[in-house]
C-alpha cells in the first residue's frame, strides 16, 4: 500500500501539474486564465488534504488521484475546445510514459526491499545494532553517513528506501525518531548523489 501511495503522489506530480509536454506544440497561455487559477486551487486543496492525512485518516492516493484527474480533464477539454486535440494527446502520452517508468523503478526497488525483509536481513541488522548498544544519536549519524556514501553507487531513492526500512525496524514504535531519521536519510542521500561526480548531468556541470 505504501507503494501505491508513493506512486499516486508521483502521478499527481506528472499528470496533475506537469504541462511541459505541451511545449513541443503550440502552447496556450493559461497564466492569466480563470482555468489556470482553478487548476492551482485544485492542486492546493489536494496538497492540503495530503498534509492532513494523519488528522483526516484519509489515504494520500484519494485526493491526489481525484485532483490529477480533474486537472487533466479541465486542461484537455480546454485544448480540445481551442481546436488542439493533438497537443492534449501528445502531453498525456508523454506524462504517462514518465509515470510508467517511475512506477516500474519503484516496483523493482520495493521488491528488492521486501526480498531483504523476507530473508530477515533487517532483523539481523537490528540484532547486531542492539548487541553493539548503539543509542539513537549514534544510529542517526550512522544511517545518515551510510546514506551519503551509498547513494552515489545506488540510486538516491533506493538508498533512502533501504535505510528508512532499517530505521523503521530498529526503532520500531518510536515515530518521532523515525520521522527525524528518515528526513536525515533523504537529505544525506540527495547530498551524496550531488557530491559524487558520477551523478546526473547537473552534478557533472557542478563539478
Amino acid at each position: 500500500m505504501k507503494l501505491v501511495g508513493i506512486s499516486c503522489l508521483l502521478l499527481f506530480c506528472l499528470l496533475g501539474i506537469n504541462f511541459s509536454a505541451f511545449a513541443s506544440t503550440t502552447q496556450l497561455d493559461l497564466t492569466a486564465n480563470t482555468l489556470g487559477f482553478i487548476c492551482i486551487a485544485i492542486f492546493v486543496v489536494a496538497y492540503t488534504l495530503v498534509m492532513l492525512e494523519e488528522k483526516l485518516h484519509m489515504r494520500k492516493s484519494k485526493p491526489v488521484l481525484v485532483a490529477a484527474g480533474l486537472i487533466w480533464i479541465l486542461i484537455g477539454a480546454y485544448y480540445i475546445e481551442q481546436g488542439m486535440p493533438d497537443a492534449t494527446e501528445h502531453a498525456f502520452r508523454h506524462n504517462l510514459l514518465e509515470f510508467a517508468e517511475l512506477m516500474l523503478f519503484l516496483l523493482v526497488a520495493m521488491t528488492y526491499i521486501n526480498a531483504l525483509e523476507e530473508r530477515r536481513l533487517f532483523d539481523s541488522l537490528r540484532a547486531w545494532m542492539v548487541r553493539k548498544e548503539f543509542n539513537y544519536k549514534t544510529l542517526f549519524w550512522l544511517t545518515g553517513f551510510l546514506s551519503f556514501f551509498i547513494s552515489p553507487i545506488a540510486d538516491n531513492l533506493t538508498t533512502a528506501l533501504l535505510m528508512c526500512a532499517v530505521i523503521m525496524k530498529v526503532a520500531e514504535g518510536d515515530k518521532k525518531f523515525i520521522n527525524l531519521s528518515c528526513i536525515n536519510i533523504v537529505v544525506a542521500a540527495n547530498a551524496g548523489g550531488a557530491f559524487s561526480p558520477f551523478g546526473d548531468i547537473t552534478t557533472l556541470m557542478g563539478w
